[in-house]
């Protein structure tokens, strides 16, 4: 194993204190600030380029198919009868499975978990991924 903490980092994905396992990528964790041109009248050197709001970029999160598959798929059952927005926890762990750094996510909803493909044609690692709306961030508890 390396000691550069970079290296071979998967994730740890927790949603309302419900532990779905761990993963080997995570894509899309970012925020941008929406900015609005205003032009000022005898200014004719520049745009005012103001900041109004705040956008959160989707997160997905993917991995093989293991065991804890079935912790999605017990947490998915519960969707079609209670949709809400919740919190999350992202844990980037190294490869001794200590944690690197965290993220809590506030208001998050559940926007779409991507199954396995099955194609005998093509030799292919069977993998799942979910998808995770938010609205913010949040102060994770050590």
């Amino acid at each position: 194993m390396s000691d550069d903490p970079g290296t071979s980092v998967h994730f740890r994905l927790n949603i309302d204190g419900i532990d779905l396992g761990e993963w080997n990528t995570c894509d899309g964790l970012g925020i941008q600030v929406e900015l609005e041109a205003h032009q000022e009248g005898g200014n004719n050197d520049f745009v005012w380029q103001l900041p109004s709001r705040l956008v959160y970029s989707n997160v997905t999160l993917t991995r093989p198919l293991t065991d804890d598959t079935e912790k999605v798929f017990k947490y998915l059952s519960k969707l079609p009868r209670k949709v809400s927005r919740g919190t999350a926890e992202i844990a980037a762990l190294k490869p001794n499975r200590d944690l690197l750094v965290q993220w809590g996510l506030a208001d998050v909803v559940l926007v779409r978990w991507s199954g396995p493909t099955f194609n005998p044609g093509q030799s292919q690692v069977a993998s799942e991924s979910i998808e995770l709306a938010y609205h913010g961030f949040s102060e994770v508890d050590d």
